[in-house]
């Protein structure tokens, strides 16, 4: 049977996030009950990149799915698009090796949040309002996530995860007239890290968080650190890179 590979964006707004839930709509559950459908009724199922929270947005998720078709990838892109809701869209399927994982293939993953330091009405569901923001400070705080880190004080306890090590190749903060945008990418995250990451390195920015206690945060961590969570609306699943 043969393996396709899909790269989807969506507007998390009104998604439950990306995994299966029993009574509330995902974006897994879309795509599996189109491609379901595209399937003559038989299930198949999607596995991600990775999970996004409720209201987290995605412009590059990867994901696959095992599949007997006579449509070729062009094909069943436009009929998955044809089938989807208004706020999902598949930007390209193609057909890949059978040893190819959409999670444990990945080798970086991008994302990046924006904030607002002004109110726009127009894109509240797109970013955190902030207020003024003090890009020095946010930047010094950016350095200190790069490199090799235990981040289990930025990150939702989960007994089920014994590794809280993740490696940042990018953590830096970006100004473009009243929006403030934070990139950030590693070869994994853990559940909240960004939005941890980001409510914190802002209360820094206010003055509600001190430089040591961040650092302090890296060095020892803990499961219950004082730390800020910024909204999930914000945040967006850039691009996941494979070999």
């Amino acid at each position: 049977m043969p393996r396709f590979k899909l790269v989807c964006q969506y507007d998390g707004s009104n998604f439950s996030g990306w995994q299966t839930q029993k009574s509330a709509r995902t974006v897994q559950d879309e795509l599996e009950r189109v491609l379901t459908l595209l399937n003559h009724g038989d299930l198949v199922c999607v596995t991600g990149s990775g999970r996004t929270d409720a209201g987290v947005h995605a412009l590059g998720q990867v994901a696959h799915f095992d599949m007997e078709t006579d449509m070729d990838a062009c094909e069943l892109r436009d009929a998955l698009n044809g089938n989807l809701p208004e706020d999902c869209y598949i930007d390209l399927v193609e057909v890949t090796d059978l040893d190819f994982h959409a999670r444990f293939s990945a080798l970086r993953r991008d994302y990046y949040y924006t904030c607002r330091q002004d109110r726009y009405l127009l894109d509240r569901n797109k970013v955190w309002f902030t207020g003024t923001l003090d890009l020095n400070k946010l930047n010094k705080a950016a350095e200190i996530v790069d490199g090799d880190h235990d981040f289990l004080s930025f990150s939702k306890k989960n007994p089920d995860v014994e590794n809280t090590f993740c490696t940042v190749f990018q953590s830096q903060w970006k100004k473009s007239g009243k929006i403030v945008n934070y990139y950030v990418s590693a070869n994994r995250f853990l559940h909240h890290m960004v939005r941890y990451l980001v409510g914190t390195m802002v209360a820094i920015s206010r003055g509600n968080y001190t430089m040591e206690e961040f650092k302090e945060l890296l060095n020892q961590p803990k499961h219950d650190a004082r730390i800020y969570r910024a909204p999930a609306c914000g945040l967006v699943l850039d691009h996941v890179s494979y070999e």
